[in-house]
């Protein structure tokens, strides 16, 4: 399912993707060295010898060090996460102490505090705990850089992926039903919750399912008549 997500947020100012993506992955690997002046003249030196490089400005270790030392005031002190293991939705549900693993065998979608809209999760990179004891992870979204990732809420904000819906499937829509819908705008075309309000059942034809749901969005209240093919349905507990 993709997951359109326009944003116009300035990057790092003197690196590239490619570096700043670079830089996140030795961050969660080699924090306690993250720091070190040899270590980020390194770095430095090796973006310098890049193709990507050419024609910019060259990379100051100092540039690298100041980086991840703004980068550092974001993470919490946490192990490094493992990248291949299962979860379950229990696992997400985490106590103090527990880490929060990148999922293989479930699929997760997150809701960004910037738009209200659910976006695909490509991995879980680390987790905290706020003075109020509520449980935050930080995701990276499926097909974003790590320039747009995002510390949300657990219970509110993490859950399994929504399904899209088959032609056949538009009878087990029922009134009341939360949905996930794909918001068409001309500025935006992104995914946001809606409950059905009421399904105008249509013979099929050739072109697949003809029924018209009048859905009412979650975080605005506007209603809007949609097809199927513009409905995902949640995973059924």
């Amino acid at each position: 399912m993709d997951r359109l997500r326009p944003r116009n947020r300035p990057l790092f100012s003197g690196f590239t993707n490619a570096e700043i993506e670079k830089m996140e992955k030795l961050l969660m690997e080699s924090r306690e060295r993250s720091l070190d002046r040899e270590f980020c003249q390194k770095i430095a030196s090796s973006f310098n010898r890049t193709s990507g490089r050419a024609g910019k400005p060259l990379v100051k270790g100092t540039e690298v060090q100041s980086w991840f030392q703004t980068r550092l005031q974001d993470l919490p002190e946490v192990p490094k996460v493992p990248n291949n293991e299962s979860v379950s939705q229990k696992d997400l549900e985490c106590k103090e102490g527990e880490m929060i693993r990148n999922p293989s065998e479930l699929e997760f979608e997150a809701r960004s505090s910037k738009d209200g809209a659910w976006y695909d999760v490509e991995m879980f990179l680390a987790h905290r705990f706020l003075s109020t004891g509520e449980a935050e992870v930080r995701v990276r979204f499926d097909g974003f850089g790590a320039e747009e990732d995002e510390w949300v809420n657990i219970k509110k904000s993490v859950r399994e992926r929504s399904i899209p819906l088959e032609n056949s499937e538009c009878s087990k829509l029922k009134v009341g039903d939360l949905v996930l819908c794909f918001q068409e705008r001309r500025e935006q075309a992104i995914y946001y919750d809606a409950h059905i309000v009421d399904i105008q059942r249509r013979m099929h034809d050739i072109r697949g399912c003809r029924c018209l749901i009048l859905i009412r969005y979650s975080h605005d209240n506007t209603e809007e008549s949609v097809r199927l093919r513009r409905l995902c349905r949640r995973p059924r507990s």
